[in-house]
């Protein structure tokens, strides 16, 4: 019962934005792809938002680069799981297509539904796999496959890292593509001086003089507000 239910939840809003708005409708369109989101990933929030910041911006134009920074840094510093930056990408893709409604309510509706559909998949697999975990737990196949899961959600954490961190140093990228690849690759003259001088004493500090996240964290981040007052505006 609780199973079906749960699917209802989920698959029923979805089909019903099809049916009565079409397939190019941003709001069927977020539910599509945050549903794709919740059902297929693996590895935790840094893995999915890696696949998330890298649709959203280069795949679907929802955000800039330096919307989706924004909206990661912003996750980061307030209370809550790291995934609800969905929200936030929900929110402004709804903001930037209102169609025939007014900006804010289609983004407000548009984050809703994000996190509807994001978070309703999940009890769906919580009711399906609840009994069986235990008898799973002993399966080697199946501990030798999530040995394999766990491999790759490092490099997809690598990849969110790199991602980030180009996008952070250097205000311009260039897409190239080639042998099934897809890349970001930063334009030199662009580089960010402050913010590459940041991310540098940021390392020393955490990697060279064992400095806690905390203790680098706040410093750097008083350092970045500073520079942007005293430099922002300007530039």
């Amino acid at each position: 019962m609780c199973k079906g239910r749960a699917a209802e939840l989920w698959l029923g809003p979805v089909a019903l934005l099809f049916l009565f708005l079409g397939s190019d409708n941003i709001f069927t369109r977020l539910s599509v792809f945050f549903s794709e989101v919740a059902v297929f990933s693996f590895g935790g929030a840094y893995a999915v938002l890696a696949y998330v910041a890298q649709q959203a911006v280069d795949t679907y134009h929802w955000l800039r680069p330096g919307e989706m920074l924004a909206g990661l840094g912003m996750a980061e510093t307030t209370p809550g799981p790291l995934i609800m930056v969905v929200q936030y990408v929900g929110f402004l893709a709804g903001y930037r297509t209102p169609g025939t409604l007014p900006p804010l309510l289609t983004a407000t509706l548009a984050g809703l539904l994000v996190t509807w559909v994001t978070f309703t998949p999940c009890f769906l697999w919580v009711f399906l796999g609840a009994p069986y975990v235990e008898a799973l737990r002993g399966v080697r196949a199946l501990g030798a496959a999530l040995s394999a899961v766990t491999a790759a959600v490092v490099g997809v954490i690598l990849n969110l890292a790199v991602w980030f961190g180009v996008h952070v140093i250097f205000r311009e990228t260039e897409a190239w593509q080639g042998f099934g690849l897809k890349l970001s690759i930063p334009v030199l003259s662009s580089l960010d001086v402050f913010a590459a001088l940041l991310a540098i004493a940021a390392a020393l500090a955490i990697f060279r003089f064992k400095v806690g996240v905390i203790q680098t964290l706040l410093p750097c981040s008083l350092a970045g507000v500073v520079l942007q007052l005293a430099f922002g505006v300007a530039q």
